[in-house]
């Protein structure tokens, strides 16, 4: 009766497993494209939080920081889970830099200088305006600190103010007027 049984089970799952590989047939390409590495930057989610490089890209006031983002390769790094609060500055900040001088960080020769002055902008955490405090610092990506001032219910980091903020869904964009430049 047992080896009945077994055989019976035996047989029952060979032929499960038979059908399944019948029933499944190998699809051929006829084109050969290469093999794409895509990151998190390049999930497409219709339903999700965009992340902060997904918010940035949609802004029109900010497509500077966008273009410095990706020319630092930093477009991954800034998809990742986080979270990150990225202090962004807007076109117009970037307008006040002297002549010349956002074309000549956007060189790949000038890669690290950019990632040094993002990594500036990025703090590993999520630090939300209601939860600063006035003269409070902290220790951003690139090694150097900001420092937190208020005013009434102004909030400023570096002395630039703190317009706006957006939550994302691996972390906080804070919208200043200003780039910070490391010290």
């Amino acid at each position: 009766m047992k080896n009945s049984i077994k055989i019976l089970l035996l047989a029952c799952f060979f032929a499960t497993v038979g059908c399944k590989q019948s029933s499944e047939t190998p699809t051929e390409t006829t084109e050969s494209t290469p093999a794409q590495s895509v990151g998190q930057e390049g999930v497409q989610d219709e339903t999700s939080n965009p992340n902060i490089v997904q918010v940035a890209s949609g802004s029109k006031d900010h497509t500077t920081l966008v273009a410095a983002v990706k020319a630092a390769e930093l477009v991954t790094s800034l998809s990742n889970a986080g979270p990150f609060t990225v202090f962004a500055p807007t076109n117009a900040a970037f307008d006040k830099l002297p002549a010349g001088t956002v074309d000549d960080l956007l060189k790949p020769e000038k890669k690290a200088d950019l990632q040094n002055i993002l990594g500036y902008h990025t703090y590993v955490g999520t630090l939300k305006v209601e939860y600063m405090q006035d003269g409070q610092e902290f220790d951003m990506v690139y090694g150097g600190k900001v420092k937190i001032t208020k005013q009434g219910e102004k909030t400023f980091v570096n002395g630039s103010e703190i317009v706006a903020s957006i939550e994302t869904s691996n972390g906080i964009i804070h919208v200043i007027g200003d780039v910070l430049l490391p010290k």
